[in-house]
Parts: structure tokens; C-alpha cells; sequence
């Protein structure tokens, strides 16, 4: 029973930190990454439609991001999406491709976006820790009922607090190669 919630807790762990780092991607350096563009929704014929469906990319210079769509009748609607995004960014094409050229980041704006990346990762360890709680909650709750014994419940609150830290810790390494990133420039 106590394995069964540990394991549960670590699924469950990991999918937050999976999270926080896909949530990093959409985070804009001074770099070009089709993570900041390939999840935008394109309406495509009345469909709202992940651009990653759409199209593929090419990232030929360090801060230009080439989008080919699948189909050239969706040019206009992948174009019209990326201008009306947060990026900050005005896309061109050529009838074939897109084209997305990102301007340097100025040192203000780099360190706007750190403080949101520590927001992300920070909401990330709220998540683990929540993770950490139902499963503590259940154990105590299986200890209460007798399923198990007071040792298997340390034991079990000992496992959930090393799985806890290690969750935390690679959301905190993710942070910080992430602000390693911000602020190169």
C-alpha cells in the first residue's frame, strides 16, 4: 500500500516538474527556439489548432526561427497568430514560409523575464509539495486504519521526503540553467 502511494507521489512529481520545464521553453531569450511559438493556437478553417500541428521549424541563425507550414493555405492564419502572441515579435512571409526574427533583449527586459521563470519554478515546488501532502495524508490514513505499521509509515514519510527533495531539486537546476540562459547575452 505504501509503495503503491510513493510510486504514485514520484508519477505525479515528475509530471510537475515535466510541467515547469515545458513551461520554461515559452520563456523568450535572446535566442530563437520554436518552444516559444509551436504551442500558440492558430485558428485553421474554425479550428483553434496547436501551430506545432501545422508546421515545422528551422532555426537557420541564432535569432531567426523559419515556420514551414504542412499546408501554404494556413500561412496567413500561422502569421496572424505569432503577431497577435506576446512575443513581441512581427513575422514576415515569402508565400512558403514564415519568417520570425527576434530583436536582442535589453538587459531590463532579461531580468523581467527571471523574476517570471522563478515564479514557474516556484510554483512548480508548491505543486511537488502539494504532491507530498495527499500522499503523507494517505499514508497517516492507512497507519489509522491499521493497514500498516507505525515503521512502514516513517519509512514511508522518510521515502516521500527524500522523492520530495529530489523533485525539487531538478526543478531547481531547470531554474537555474534557464536564468544561465536569460542572462547571456
Amino acid at each position: 500500500m505504501t509503495d503503491e502511494t510513493i510510486l504514485d507521489a514520484m508519477e505525479k512529481m515528475g509530471k510537475a516538474v515535466e510541467h515547469v520545464q515545458a513551461q520554461f521553453l515559452g520563456v523568450r531569450t535572446g535566442r530563437a527556439n520554436a518552444g516559444l511559438v509551436e504551442r500558440l493556437p492558430v485558428d485553421y478553417y474554425g479550428a483553434m489548432v496547436p501551430l506545432q500541428q501545422l508546421a515545422s521549424f528551422q532555426v537557420p541563425e541564432a535569432r531567426m526561427l523559419v515556420v514551414k507550414p504542412h499546408d501554404r493555405g494556413a500561412i496567413a492564419a500561422i502569421e496572424k497568430a505569432i503577431s497577435a502572441s506576446d512575443l513581441g515579435v512581427s513575422p514576415s512571409n515569402d508565400g512558403v514560409v514564415v519568417r520570425v526574427s527576434f530583436p536582442m533583449l535589453t538587459e531590463e527586459r532579461r531580468k523581467e523575464y527571471v523574476k517570471v521563470v522563478k515564479g514557474m519554478a516556484e510554483e512548480g515546488r508548491v505543486a511537488v509539495r502539494n504532491v507530498r501532502r495527499d500522499a503523507r495524508k494517505a499514508v497517516e490514513t492507512a497507519e489509522k486504519d491499521g493497514e500498516i505499521s507505525k515503521d512502514d509509515l516513517e519509512r514511508a514519510e522518510k521515502e516521500l521526503e527524500k522523492v520530495t527533495h529530489e523533485h525539487v531539486e531538478m526543478i531547481d537546476k531547470a531554474l537555474s540553467r534557464k536564468e544561465q540562459e536569460l542572462l547571456e547575452v
